[in-house]
């Protein structure tokens, strides 16, 4: 086994800052050809799926042995020439289920952005009260405070 540190370098390095290197070059060059730039988007698509899903199932399966090793042989088969990994994933699965099911995910991704917006309202709003509630709190605190000072110093 390569050890969690290592395979989460060598992910970094062939999963993301190869192939991110690569799309550049491709989107880059003058005269890129439509399938080699397919190509690249198609994997970064399935990147940014795979990377989604990851965030959940690593909490169920990073405890299997050689875990780190096998989805470094994952992004290597997506974008490794001769496998060409990313066409066939994309074709096979990728592209069927999300032609049938692209309206529902469209409806989805609308609402779950309502949601948001919303959301972001209600702690914006939660927030600013408490942090207005925090600051009349401290002004109280440090003008009581100066009271027993002022009353202590005529004491004297």
């Amino acid at each position: 086994m390569l050890g969690e540190l290592i395979s989460r370098i060598l992910v970094m390095v062939f999963g993301y800052a190869y192939p991110a290197f690569e799309c550049y070059k491709v989107v880059e060059r003058n005269r890129a050809q439509n399938e080699e730039l397919r190509f690249w988007c198609q994997y970064w698509i399935l990147v940014a799926i795979l990377s989604v899903l990851e965030r959940v199932g690593d909490i169920f399966i990073s405890w299997l042995p050689m875990y780190g090793e096998l989805k470094l042989a994952l992004f290597i088969y997506l974008w490794y020439p001769k496998t060409k990994g990313s066409d066939y994933v994309y074709d096979a699965i990728l592209r069927p289920y999300v032609t049938k099911h692209e309206i529902d995910i469209d409806h989805k991704l609308l609402e779950y952005r309502a949601r948001a917006w919303d959301l972001a309202l209600f702690y914006w709003k939660n927030c600013t009260e408490l942090g207005q509630t925090a600051f009349f709190q401290v002004i109280q605190y440090v003008a009581a405070q100066s009271g027993k000072f002022g009353s202590h110093n005529e004491k004297r």
